[in-house]
């Protein structure tokens, strides 16, 4: 396990973060200074410190929450409320997988697993996500198909929607669902922005097979990681 894996196991700050602690040398690795954040440490046998005061990796939590506008995702902020707040009686370091802005809502899960949040993460796994986007006028069947061969945004990047369409529900013609794989910061109110509309409301409804049904705004659930993983990839809905 890389070191810096390790330190945000342990709930010391993430991943970013423990790269810093490494490298301000408070860190040991039985007995001895280590300033290489990706250094390999074995959790069973190695003998990890910091500040001399000896880590233990911490009980590994999954919580999926249906994320309520307002809320930040990030484990602390100076001016706004954190999603992270929203789980009572949780002790330890979470953090959100993926992000969902600030007005955004809907399907969030956290974790204090840094290794499972990489894997959702990477690139190479392909992890589809399911938006429903109610748009500030009704869109066209012309203006979708725009949408739908993508736009170039800042620095020449092209991004387009793995699906969009129209959804019957009201007011009529505003609703779209849109499905991406890349997941760029706002990609979706980017999108938007270019096919010349507004997203008055964002709510993220998939991540892979998991689907959000039930659970109502700011409600979540505990579970299991083999649970999580399979309403992940096997299809399941909270």
């Amino acid at each position: 396990m890389r070191l810096n894996a390790y330190l945000s196991s342990c709930g010391v700050a993430s991943r970013r973060k423990s790269e810093t602690v490494i490298l301000s040398g408070r860190v040991q690795v039985n007995g001895k200074i280590v300033l290489a954040p990706f250094f390999s440490v074995d959790p069973e046998n190695d003998t990890v410190t910091l500040d001399r005061k000896p880590l233990t990796l911490s009980q590994l939590t999954y919580y999926v929450i249906n994320k309520p506008a307002g809320y930040v995702c990030a484990a602390s902020d100076k001016y706004d409320p954190v999603v992270v707040d929203l789980i009572s009686g949780h002790e330890g370091r979470l953090y959100p997988v993926g992000r969902l802005d600030r007005e955004s809502e809907g399907l969030l899960i956290l974790t204090n697993d840094g290794n499972f949040t990489q894997s959702i993460l990477h690139p190479s796994k392909q992890i589809r996500k399911e938006y429903e986007a109610l748009l500030n006028i009704p869109i066209n069947q012309k203006q979708l198909e725009r949408w739908r061969k993508g736009f170039e945004i800042e620095g020449g990047r092209h991004v387009a929607p793995l699906s969009i369409e129209a959804m019957e529900q009201e007011p009529s013609g505003q609703w779209v669902r849109v499905v991406i794989v890349e997941g760029l910061k706002r990609e979706v109110r980017l999108m938007a922005r270019e096919a010349g509309f507004r997203v008055e409301r964002l709510i993220r409804r998939k991540i892979g097979g998991l689907r959000l049904e039930t659970l109502g705004s700011g409600e979540y659930v505990s579970l299991s990681f083999s649970e999580l993983y399979t309403k992940i990839f096997d299809g399941g809905t909270v």
